[in-house]
């Protein structure tokens, strides 16, 4: 019979212990008196006893009511000490970390997060994996992840994301493609042959695509590899050319191209599911990863 009863019923009984009348009770819940009458009524058959029973101008408990008083005391005791989500502290949480992010926002975030990670919270565990925007809502909704670090155009809708910074494109080769330091022109820049990053799913439609046909042109892309790490490497022995973020430069091996125009950037976002958006762990790691990209202008590869 137990389960029948709900919180607002015991909040109504402990009202009545303390009150001593039902009038006073329902004041003091700021409900009407016949609603606390009703309640009393219902609380009534769901026990099996009338708990008070009138006495003068007020109500005093029978013995039954005097034998619950302090069980429901202890349940309200009970659920006041619930710990709220942001109570326990980073220092004593024993738990998993699990982030998905591409290899660009594992160098420029993951790594400098993991780092002050051992220091604050040092007994949480990194589960880090490369990104699949395909099935990123379906992990993250299962709890299989935590958080995204990705770009805001793969978010897929349904997903929370909190905008991190916005990135810049730079276009890279192995070697100048021109005499002087001029800026080149991008009519000059689509005659050379393109390498592009298409993570998750291998396309040789690039990010740049659209932005030379607004211009009217068309870049010959003849290859295509997952991560950027990869495209430095493949740049590095080759005649191709690529875009990469600007905070991957400088890199060893690769000369950053000047142009007279450039592709739009792309905004770094966290990703993230609705059910998270308490979580104390994940509000730190959002907190770190919005101050982290100041202080990473640089990074060599």
């Amino acid at each position: 019979m137990f389960e029948k009863l709900e919180i607002c019923h015991l909040r109504l009984l402990r009202e009545i212990y303390a009150t001593g009348t039902v009038s006073a009770a329902a004041e003091a819940l700021n409900i009407s008196q016949q609603a606390a009458s009703l309640q009393l009524k219902k609380i009534r058959t769901i026990l099996g006893d009338p708990v008070f029973q009138r006495s003068g101008h007020g109500v005093v408990a029978t013995a039954y009511g005097q034998q619950i008083r302090g069980h429901i005391d202890q349940l309200f005791a009970l659920i006041s000490s619930m710990p709220k989500p942001s109570d326990e502290p980073l220092e004593s949480m024993v738990r998993s970390l699990s982030i998905s992010a591409t290899d660009y926002t594992q160098l420029i975030l993951v790594d400098p997060l993991f780092r002050q990670l051992r220091v604050r919270a040092p007994q949480v565990k990194l589960k880090l994996s490369n990104i699949e925007s395909f099935n990123l809502n379906r992990r993250l909704q299962t709890g299989e992840l935590d958080i995204a670090f990705t770009s805001s155009g793969y978010v897929p809708e349904g997903l929370m994301s909190t905008p991190l910074f916005t990135e810049k494109y730079v276009c890279v080769a192995a070697q100048a493609l021109a005499n002087n330091a001029a800026p080149l022109a991008i009519s000059a820049l689509a005659q050379h042959d393109f390498l592009v990053v298409s993570p998750g799913v291998a396309s040789f439609d690039g990010s740049a695509s659209s932005w030379f046909a607004q211009q009217g042109l068309k870049r010959n892309v003849v290859a295509t590899v997952p991560s950027f790490w990869m495209a430095q490497a493949y740049l590095r022995q080759s005649d191709l050319v690529a875009f990469i973020p600007s905070r991957l430069m400088p890199s060893a091996g690769l000369v950053e191209i000047p142009l007279q125009k450039y592709p739009p950037g792309f905004q770094v976002v966290a990703a993230y599911h609705g059910a998270m958006s308490g979580d104390p762990l994940l509000t730190w790691v959002l907190d770190i990863a919005r101050a982290l990209p100041g202080n990473a202008s640089s990074v060599c590869l």
